[in-house]
């Protein structure tokens, strides 16, 4: 069709040459030609397949690699390897990602728990419905070493985003798992906390309510007593406007 009804002519951008490398590279790992964990072509042979140069290739796995699709390992057994997605490895990139932004700007208390809210209150509810004994008795775990330790431990805070992953874990959704342990790995929601001995006990309490409910697969318990403690925690923190005079 010609003239005004096959409308205005349109021109598409045309990609430098690393960024058609990257493009169809992506394409290949994201369609399933190049598979989670396989070892890409060697930079001289993506070189010579492109028909471009090593730079340019080594330009387009650097950018593969901040994106998250590849991993570079060193040594004479090494190369590009396209990343394989499980919960651990998009948490880490979420992590990255989260990291980046906040420092860009700043995160308050209120930002944290609003997003622990949305998160982790479904989480405790398909923790119950999707737990494995195994679990149960891994978060019990973690909260039996809470008892032990010292307020001001460093292990405070490790004990609590392990608790946290735990829980996120038992949901058997990777998706979930990443958020959670981004989000805590990056905000250590616990280090908000006006911490004292009764604010101590009580985390633990509410804990234990959690793991509780979580055991007995009572999905509304759960779901419940996950509000509950992050609504504590909340209320308990340094910066959180109702807490000041």
């Amino acid at each position: 069709m010609t003239g005004p009804e096959a409308g205005p002519f349109v021109a598409q951008q045309v990609l430098r040459p690393r960024e058609q490398v990257q493009k169809q590279i992506t394409d290949a790992i994201l369609d399933g030609r190049f598979a989670q964990g396989e070892k890409l072509p060697s930079e001289n042979a993506l070189a010579d397949m492109f028909g471009v140069s090593r730079p340019t290739v080594r330009e387009a796995l650097g950018s593969l690699v901040a994106a998250g699709l590849v991993r570079k390992i060193p040594g004479v057994s090494g190369g590009s390897f396209v990343r394989e997605v499980d919960s651990k490895a998009l948490g880490r990139m979420l992590q990255d990602s989260m990291l980046h932004v906040l420092r860009l700007g700043s995160l308050n208390i209120e930002e944290v728990s609003e997003a622990r809210e949305i998160v982790e209150v479904p989480c405790a509810r398909l923790a119950a419905r999707n737990r494995t004994d195994e679990q149960v008795a891994a978060a019990r775990a973690v909260i039996s070493r809470q008892k032990t330790i010292d307020l001001f431990d460093p292990q405070v805070s490790v004990l609590d985003q392990e608790f946290h992953r735990i829980i996120a874990e038992s949901t058997e959704n990777r998706l979930l798992v990443a958020f959670v342990q981004a989000l805590h790995a990056c905000t250590a929601p616990v280090s908000y906390l006006e911490l004292t001995p009764e604010v101590g006990h009580e985390t633990i309490r509410q804990h234990t309510r959690i793991i509780k409910a979580v055991e007995a697969r009572d999905e509304q318990a759960a779901a419940e007593a996950m509000h509950e403690h992050l609504t504590y925690v909340r209320r308990r923190s340094r910066d959180y406007p109702e807490t000041k005079s």
